[in-house]
């Protein structure tokens, strides 16, 4: 099968898009990541690829099963008239038929759109109203949220395939349908996934992600986490997101590893399957291993079995120091990584760094190049930009605080039908991500912000981050997000909202004189509201933008 050049609706052709330098390539079906699964069911075909959890059951799936479902599901599709370009949406719940329809996408040179199943129905029926994809994959939960729409909405005029919640009725549907093995060959450059950014400024822009991306970051993710054959790897974090997906379960398939794959996080379902699977590593947000500790730190020592694993991987937003060396003290690792859905994985903290160098999200990974550049000169032209100076050096104890850039072939093609956004974070083939760093003289780099989220007070700029990680270190903050606000005197000051300690008051006057200690005056909050939770998206970032909107509580 031959790919023909194909242009998706709403997307500029690619030849617009800065590309990284990955030099010429030829369409191949070995480009398309569909080729795979059916390498490894044609290598070692009874090896578990995928276990999944559901109603106290495990359902398995050796690679030679999985590569017969991939095939049949991918049949189905070209019998709903999919074709190279067009757009798959899956709107499901961690389900075998997920990774099955990622994988069906891409042998026909379709682009998959996972989609967020906690979105209001607002928030979904714009991104099918900017996608539109010809199908959806649903089960009856998204179902139910898809029949909320308006029914002029682009939603119920999609094609739909209903998918069981029980695997077994899954494997039923499927099992009529003839298989379609060939691998669509495709150019390394061509789109594979459309994925929406999390939308923690409130406007959700779809990164339009290339094949190439799929294995350049899988081959990141298998250096950083070691991964081999023998690898069980335990998946909570949802499939729509790029910790599930992108950082975890493709580069696992990859490797001919297996995934253990859950619906949802349960504590007491994650420490279980941990020692019943023998989980070697496992991936997650804060959120999830702050509610372990609290579990483990509920239960009998000898409880729950954690002696298989090597690792334990936090990404999506910052991992505490606390959290880091909580879990070292009982002979686990967490360690830190740092991407963006636009890139995938950029950082990873290694095991032997991961207590001393806490705080940090490690060092660039192999098959990319990374740069903290003073946002000044990013004005210019990439050849004029010029790197920060590191810890220690020209005077600047902290090191001096750039932006971070990236280019290389795990980077997107450009933003789902907008070509301003696409040229404001696509320069000169770099990405420009937005996020505030510092790199130090051993390489290891340090997040401080968000560019959008600065602020300035009384002419001098005050980077939320750089304050909420300094409060995370008080006995009674058990979370916090700052955000600035209008102020006569100095511009913008700051202003905090923290989720205190059960029985703590949130006190702002003793709260800024203890930042006195540890922070500048100008970056001290000037109010503090205590808020029972902060706003966050499924991979655990703060949604600033909602801060403020119906919080009470005392300042």
């Amino acid at each position: 099968m031959t790919a023909n050049a194909v242009i998706p609706a709403g997307v500029s052709p690619p030849d617009s898009y800065p590309r990284p330098v990955t030099g010429p390539t030829s369409a191949d079906e070995t480009h398309n990541p569909g080729s795979w699964i059916t390498h490894w069911a044609r290598v070692d075909g009874e090896r578990d690829a995928l276990l999944f959890e559901y109603q106290g059951r495990s359902y398995a799936r050796s690679y030679k099963s999985f590569e017969r479902d991939v095939a049949q599901l991918a049949a189905l599709f070209a019998q709903r008239g999919i074709v190279a370009g067009d757009r798959v949406a899956i709107l499901l719940d961690n389900h075998p038929a997920y990774l099955e329809a990622i994988f069906a996408g891409a042998r026909l040179g379709a682009i998959t759109l996972p989609i967020n199943t906690r979105l209001a129905p607002a928030e979904l029926e714009f991104i099918l109203a900017d996608a539109t994809p010809s199908l959806v994959l649903t089960d009856l939960r998204s179902a139910d949220l898809l029949d909320q729409l308006p029914s002029d909405a682009t939603a119920n005029k999609i094609n739909r395939i209903s998918v069981p919640s029980d695997p077994a009725d899954w494997r039923s549907k499927l099992e009529p349908i003839p298989p379609l093995h060939d691998n669509l060959a495709v150019h390394a450059d061509d789109p594979m996934l459309l994925m929406y950014t999390s939308g923690t400024t409130g406007v959700p822009k779809g990164a339009l992600l290339p094949h190439r991306k799929a294995l350049y970051n899988s081959l990141n993710a298998e250096g950083c986490f070691g991964i081999n054959a023998r690898d069980r790897c335990l998946v909570v974090a949802p499939l729509f997101h790029s910790l599930g997906l992108h950082i975890l379960s493709l580069p696992v398939l990859h490797a001919g590893a297996c995934i253990v794959l859950q619906a949802g996080f349960d504590e007491d379902a994650v420490l279980e399957a941990i020692a019943r699977h023998h989980i070697t590593y496992m991936g997650g947000v804060p959120t999830h291993y702050e509610r372990l500790l609290a579990r483990l730190s509920q239960s009998e020592p000898t409880r729950f079995d954690l002696s298989s694993l090597k690792f334990l991987f936090g990404a999506g937003a910052a991992v505490s120091v606390q959290t880091i060396r909580a879990f070292a003290e009982r002979g686990v690792v967490l360690k830190q990584g740092y991407g963006q859905t636009e890139t995938s994985m950029l950082c990873c903290l290694d095991e032997d760094q991961a207590v001393r160098k806490a705080g940090s999200v490690g060092r660039p990974l192999e098959h990319l190049e990374l740069r903290v550049v003073n946002r000044e000169s990013l004005a210019g032209s990439a050849d004029n930009w010029r790197d920060v100076t590191t810890s220690g050096d020209a005077g600047e104890p902290e090191g001096e605080l750039g932006e971070i850039v990236v280019r290389g072939p795990i980077t997107m093609l450009g933003y789902w039908g907008q070509e301003q956004a696409t040229r404001e974070t696509l320069r000169e083939g770099w990405v420009l991500t937005g996020d505030l760093a510092r790199i130090d003289r051993e390489g290891f780099i340090t997040l401080v912000g968000r560019s959008r989220e600065m602020f300035i007070s009384g002419g001098e700029n005050v980077y939320p981050a750089e304050i909420e990680a300094a409060y995370l270190k008080h006995p009674s903050i058990l979370e916090i997000a700052v955000v600035g606000e209008a102020n006569e005197k100095w511009g913008e000051v700051g202003c905090a909202y923290v989720v205190m300690a059960r029985g703590k008051a949130c006190e702002s006057d003793a709260l800024r004189q203890w930042g006195r200690e540890v922070l500048a005056r100008y970056k001290i909050p000037n109010r503090f509201h205590a808020v029972s939770g902060l706003p966050k998206t499924a991979s655990g970032k703060v949604q600033k933008h909602r801060l403020g909107q119906g919080v009470s509580g005392t300042s």
